[in-house]
């Protein structure tokens, strides 16, 4: 048997296409659906413009059903060969002529899969799938056809071999073929076959109601059904703006229900059940006839990227999947990418490419959410929240340092170490807590330091963790007799002699840091710069740094010597006290001090030459003057 062959009508392809472009041109001129059809230019990412600039892109319009598979319910042939009989009109006669021919799966010549239905056909060699004939009524046949994700048609294009069917029914699915929702009904007769009025208005209350219509028995075209997914539709014209049409145009799989070839073929449903071989006879021939056969099934539409991509590739799993830009995700670019959800996800529109934005972190966390209350706060302007903020780090953005650390203001907030830990003693402060910026911790009553780590003036350091710190008993003040001064102080020469500087043991220049009252002392702390003479041996030795001197306060009172805060003096004695009470230098008789300038510098370099030359005697002798 030959293979059956219809070499009839236009170029497949230009078929579907440009009759349906004509038909639609003026209902789409105008739409925003139309314009995302419009050619972008190839030597850039269509997804931004030329300054970079984050703008609306779409895929290419394509035939979204081209090599897809589909599945048919009724193959004619599966079971064996079976004849079928086309009945045409003769172009140069017009008497009706019928041809007939056998149909063979298992001969690829005489095969009519449903494959053929989403293959690359031509005018020349237009192939063709047949279902099994059959008078049986109702006796539905279905293509379900998967486009392997989402898609938004524009439209669904059926292009008969034979008579086009007289009731069919457009199903499509969202969810890849769980469920399934009506696109369209076609029938003479809608309230019969399908329950439903013909040639519904559509409105804005019912845009995704599907509307049965009986136009493909009326179209100039007696071998095709297209079917518009927006025709009629009152937001055609604001789709970028309306989410109810989005939805009603997209499609993961499309379902081609046959519930009727012709009206006829209902009268022929009675003669089943005669026992009549005449009539048997009869119906056999009249089976051979009724069968669908299309030679092309087209969905036109673009894969489904919701603005945010320019084309559909297979991803490494094998899956169809958008090229995702604007930091989007998912299958669909349906969603902002990990670590960009500063702002929610939103589909691109003309005005508006909403790009997603990367979460504010300062580079101390890897992951964030999204929360919208915050977002509306904002003035809508940021919802980002970091999740696990590291480095010692906290809040929404990791802008500020975790309890036990404060900022290092030397560091930017992005630094790894822009946080600092307060190391609060453990005993001497209220908390491991401490100022964010300062880093002075929360110390506890009578302790001092920025850590907490000593005791405040006028304390000292207790037994007890809980009060490391307790004032000093105060040594009961008794009024001391007014002294009897000295009508000249010998403390404070007016001039420093040779003499003087061999009889001391030690000479320094020191800065008056503070004065302190210790009972009958009081009490000055030292600051000693230089260092001009020291006894090399003893048990107290003089060094730089800080140490007390202790003046009984009855020569303080006589104001010898007279000792400011923060002035620098020269002091020179002898015995260095060793009383664990009062350690550092003692004041007595042969203690001289003096103001400090440059004169005397230069006194004490000459003084200290000589001695080195044997000016200053080896020994003391006990009974020497103050001097």
């Amino acid at each position: 048997m030959r293979k059956f062959w219809i070499r009839e009508g236009l170029n497949v392809t230009m078929l579907y296409i440009l009759p349906f472009t004509v038909l639609f041109l003026p209902f789409l001129a105008d739409s925003a659906y139309f314009t995302q059809f419009s050619r972008k230019e190839l030597d850039r990412d269509p997804c931004y413009d030329s300054t970079g600039r984050p703008v609306r892109c779409v895929p290419d319009f394509i035939n979204a059903a081209f090599g897809k598979p589909i599945v048919a319910s009724s193959t004619c042939g599966l079971n064996g060969p079976a004849p079928y009989c086309i009945s045409s009109q003769s172009k140069r006669t017009g008497s009706v002529v019928e041809q007939c021919d056998i149909c063979n799966a298992k001969d690829f010549r005489t095969s009519h899969p449903a494959s053929y239905l989403t293959d690359l056909n031509s005018a020349k060699n237009r192939t063709c799938w047949i279902s099994e004939p059959t008078s049986q009524y109702p006796h539905n046949v279905t293509l379900t056809l998967s486009l392997g994700k989402k898609f938004e048609l524009t439209y669904i294009s059926l292009l008969f071999c034979s008579k086009v069917a007289d009731s069919l029914a457009l199903y499509k699915s969202t969810n890849f073929g769980k469920t399934w929702t009506p696109f369209q009904f076609f029938s003479s007769e809608c309230k019969k076959i399908y329950g439903r009025v013909p040639e519904v208005p559509i409105g804005r209350h019912n845009e995704q109601e599907a509307r049965c219509t009986d136009a493909h028995l009326t179209a100039k075209s007696t071998n095709q059904v297209a079917f518009a997914t927006l025709e009629n539709r009152p937001s055609a014209y604001n789709f970028e703006h309306s989410p109810v049409l989005q939805d009603w145009v997209t499609a993961t799989d499309i379902r081609v229900v046959f519930n009727r070839h012709s009206p006829e073929q209902a009268d022929l449903y009675s003669l089943e059940d005669t026992s009549n071989s005449t009539e048997l006879e009869s119906l056999e021939k009249i089976e051979k006839k009724y069968f669908y056969a299309l030679s092309e099934l087209a969905v036109g539409g673009r894969c489904k990227c919701n603005g945010h991509a320019s084309r559909c590739v297979f991803d490494k799993s094998g899956n169809y999947a958008c090229q995702c830009r604007h930091n989007t995700g998912g299958v669909d670019c349906e969603k902002c990418k990990l670590f960009h959800y500063d702002r929610p996800w939103a589909r691109a529109t003309a005005e508006d490419a909403n790009a997603c934005v990367a979460c504010n972190c300062n580079l101390h966390a890897r992951k964030c959410r999204f929360n919208m209350e915050l977002y509306r706060l904002s003035g809508n302007k940021s919802g980002g929240v970091c999740i696990n903020c590291r480095h010692n780090t906290a809040g929404r953005n990791c802008h500020y340092c975790k309890p036990g650390y404060y900022r290092d203001v030397s560091r930017p907030i992005t630094h790894r170490k822009a946080c600092k830990p307060c190391n609060c003693h453990p005993v001497g402060s209220l908390s491991k807590n401490c100022n964010q910026t300062s880093g002075q911790c929360i110390c506890k009553p009578g302790v001092t330091g920025l850590t907490c780590n000593r005791c405040a003036k006028g304390f000292e350091q207790s037994q007890s963790p809980i009060t490391p710190c307790i004032p000093i008993a105060a040594t009961p003040v008794t009024e001391l007799p007014t002294p009897v001064c000295e009508k000249k102080c010998r403390a404070t020469p007016s001039r420093l002699t040779q003499k003087k500087y061999c009889r001391r043991d030690y000479a320094v220049k020191a800065n008056i840091l503070e004065k302190e009252r210790i009972g009958d002392y009081d009490r000055y702390l030292l600051k000693i710069d230089e260092i001009t003479k020291k006894k090399a041996s003893g048990a107290y030795k003089i060094r730089y740094g800080k140490v007390f001197l202790w003046v009984p306060s009855q020569q303080t009172k006589c104001g010898c010597p007279k000792l400011k805060e923060k002035e620098e003096y020269l002091i020179m004695g002898r015995e260095i006290s060793n009383d664990s009470k009062r350690p550092g230098l003692s004041f007595n008789k042969h203690t001289l001090v003096m103001e400090w300038n440059e004169d005397l510098a230069d006194r004490l370099e000459r003084f200290s030459r000589r001695a080195l030359h044997g000016f200053c005697p080896s020994s003391r002798r006990p009974s020497e003057s103050h001097e």
